[in-house]
């Protein structure tokens, strides 16, 4: 076998390098703010460290020892217990949802408040979809007491897949409750054979503020794996320079790495960004094509960590999913299935991540199968070179009928699960229809035909069951 695969590489080892020695200056010179009492008095206890004003600073030695003690990999489940993955030594792999308030239906696109069915809809949608590996949190429920959005919102995130789950919870006091709700519906704890992620964000620039914190203590404790991944506005809560930005959101992410092994020595971890400019003119947030090479930059880091890397999805750009939207993800998915990614888990949302439709969740499908067709390359062997067959058709005749037509004939070429290869007659003949069109009514076919789980009513009912008894002063 002798597959040949395009790769994409930014920076030289010399670079890498200096590129750390910029982050362990930060995090040494610099600091970082920790607004937890108690986690702030543990890296004190732990490290031997004094804190001033609630800052505290990161020697070389405590960096470098924190990546030593980091998981290389990170083994994960679904919730009926079978192995899925291990994020680490395996190709990108990518997911659907963002904390998204609103909903753009796939009929007409218009926009409506995100509601609990929603959620279920999304969810079913995303697991039917075979590239999605793991289904994120995929919106804010509304049309619930706001207290209980984050238990409805998780209720539906369980009982509509089977697949391996990244976890946001908003509301940081109801972070407890949603792992005892999984619990109690699991029977098992959430630690065992974990199929749960959860995602944290500390605060650009420098902040580790007490919600993010206070949970990653919580789910370490509970024998989780999680996200620490940050968020940069370049020019506003970090540099405006993409190296600036990339040596800031690094120290974030190795002071986030620091807290979480000196929490527990061996903590699995996946570190990350999504570095987005923020345009003073419009005072609107967006990726940029230097967002996706930040990005690129940072998994090349983690590479030279050995520590598994949380990429960007490219999601919030567009006006749903539109031209604006496509190019962006199409950016995103190539360049990072082409570096060191090992997740992508929000697919899905635009309009600045305020909104989230299902026809995003199955175009982008789409740029992912054709983009792994360019990740996976091609055999370059005897058999595959077909000199023999070359030599037997000769000149001016046809492979029609050749052992390499015959064999691939079916999967030597990409065809769309999505849109028809129409020739100009054919669609003409079909109406003229728009892609758009195309894909609202695939999606719309796809959402009717997405399986439920087997345990869903019996997870609705006993989470709706616990939610009333936990919760009942405020019901």
């Amino acid at each position: 076998m002798n597959n040949v695969r395009p790769q994409l590489t930014m920076m030289t080892e010399e670079q890498i390098q200096e590129a750390h020695k910029n982050v362990l200056r930060v995090l040494g010179e610099t600091g970082v703010r920790v607004d937890s009492q108690q986690i702030l008095q543990m890296l004190e206890w732990k490290l031997g460290l004094k804190s001033q004003d609630r800052i505290i600073k990161f020697p070389a030695e405590v960096v470098e020892a924190a990546i030593q003690s980091a998981p290389k990999t990170i083994d994960l489940y679904d919730r009926r217990g079978e192995h899925k993955l291990r994020l680490g030594e395996d190709r990108l792999r990518f997911g659907v949802g963002v904390t998204a308030l609103f909903y753009q239906n796939p009929v007409d696109e218009t926009l409506d408040i995100f509601k609990r069915e929603n959620f279920r809809d999304l969810v079913r949608l995303g697991s039917a979809l075979k590239h999605y590996d793991v289904i994120s949190t995929v919106g804010i429920v509304r049309d619930v007491k706001e207290e209980l959005g984050d238990m409805y919102g998780s209720l539906e995130h369980i009982a509509n897949t089977t697949k391996p789950l990244v976890l946001l919870v908003s509301d940081e006091n109801r972070f407890p409750d949603v792992l005892d709700m999984f619990e109690h519906l699991h029977g098992k704890e959430v630690g065992d054979k974990p199929f749960i992620i959860p995602y944290f964000n500390p605060v650009s620039p420098l902040v580790m503020n007490a919600g993010t914190v206070d949970k990653m203590k919580v789910s370490i404790e509970r024998g989780l794996p999680l996200i620490f991944s940050n968020y940069s506005m370049a020019g506003a809560s970090t540099p405006l320079t993409p190296a600036g930005t990339l040596t800031l959101l690094m120290a974030e992410l190795l002071a986030g790495l620091v807290i979480s092994q000196t929490i527990k020595k061996g903590a699995p971890i996946l570190l990350g960004m999504l570095p987005v400019y923020f345009d003073m003119r419009t005072m609107l947030n967006f990726y940029d094509p230097q967002s996706i090479l930040i990005s690129v930059a940072c998994s090349e880091m983690m590479r030279h960590y050995g520590i598994p890397h949380c990429s960007t999805s490219g999601s919030g750009t567009g006006w749903g999913m539109d031209l604006i939207a496509a190019d962006t993800y199409w950016m995103n998915t190539l360049a990072l299935l082409l570096s060191n990614g090992h997740l992508a888990p929000f697919i899905g949302d635009s309009l600045g991540s305020k909104s989230i439709a299902p026809t995003t969740f199955v175009h982008c499908h789409e740029i992912i199968d054709q983009a792994l067709r360019i990740h996976n390359g091609f055999q370059l062997d005897d058999a595959n070179s077909a000199v023999e067959e070359i030599f037997k058709v000769g000149p001016g005749k046809s492979f029609l009928s050749q052992p390499s037509t015959l064999k691939n004939y079916k999967t030597g070429y990409y065809v769309s699960g999505v849109y028809p290869r129409y020739s100009m007659e054919k669609w003409m003949d079909a109406g003229q229809p728009a892609a758009r069109t195309v894909l609202r009514q695939k999606t719309q076919d796809l959402m009717a035909s997405a399986p439920v789980p087997d345990e869903y009513d019996e997870f609705i009912a006993k989470g709706e069951e616990f939610i009333q008894s936990r919760f009942h002063d405020i019901l």
